[in-house]
């Protein structure tokens, strides 16, 4: 049985990293193998390092937690920090192995800690479901993402939404098409058909969503059918309700 845990501190406040490793230091089951204030070096070092758990912070400058979170390896344990409000917690109260609201006691954290211990004894350390997390936060700041984080070999790819010019599903991937380039992203076609900007992104099939300003035009397609003609003439089915609803949103 595992008697100590490996694991690193990823906070872009000093204040508290200093009152997380203060306390660690009274609970003799963590070892603190490395702290981090910004999510690249954070993630550079879980990659790395790999440790066995993760105090992670959400808000952070670079790259937020739960971007990072897309782009780890070999998923450690994550146990929260943040100063979100009571409402935004209950999305990660089932998936998360627990989460710490700033500012939380040592007894809490131990509490954290122990649940933690309790899910490597229970072999319970099934990947957890960040994109609906994501959604969730969105939902509750009434947001649309405004960027995508993807990793392309050994780098990190910031897309702006702007800059997407569609995105085609790939079975349990996403395929991003740039004017830089394509790049894959593990995520489902519905998370950004509910995540992008609706009045700028239009799902015109069940395998493609579009940016509305790169459709030069549309064109019929075979009997009853469609296809989007798009500024860097690449062409795109388009299903009958995606051609019903592009219609109304286009208004011709």
């Amino acid at each position: 049985m595992i008697s100590k845990l490996k694991a690193i501190i990823i906070e872009d406040e000093q204040p508290a990293i200093d009152l997380l490793i203060h306390y660690l230091k009274e609970i003799d089951k963590i070892e603190i193998i490395g702290s981090y204030k910004d999510g690249f070096s954070g993630l550079k070092a879980i990659n790395e390092l790999e440790p066995e758990l993760v105090f992670l912070d959400i808000q952070m400058p670079k790259l937020t937690g739960l971007e990072l979170i897309e782009l780890i390896d070999k998923m450690p344990l994550i146990i929260f920090t943040t100063a979100y409000d009571e409402f935004a917690i209950k999305a990660f109260e089932i998936n998360a192995v627990d989460y710490l609201l700033k500012p939380y006691s040592k007894e809490r954290l131990q509490n954290a800690i122990d649940k933690a211990f309790d899910k490597i004894k229970d072999k319970n350390t099934e990947l957890i479901d960040y994109q609906k997390i994501k959604e969730y936060e969105l939902s509750l700041k009434h947001e649309k993402i405004d960027r995508i984080v993807v990793k392309t070999g050994n780098k990190i790819k910031i897309i702006p939404a702007d800059e997407i010019i569609y995105l085609d599903a790939e079975d349990d991937y996403v395929m991003i098409y740039t004017n830089e380039g394509r790049y894959l992203k593990q995520a489902t076609m519905k998370f950004f058909e509910n995540s992008l900007n609706q009045d700028k992104f239009f799902r015109i099939h069940r395998s493609y969503i579009v940016n509305i300003e790169q459709i030069k035009q549309i064109e019929p397609y075979e009997k009853d059918s469609h296809i989007a003609i798009l500024k860097n003439n690449v062409k795109l089915k388009i299903s009958k309700s995606g051609y019903k609803n592009i219609k109304e949103k286009l208004r011709f």
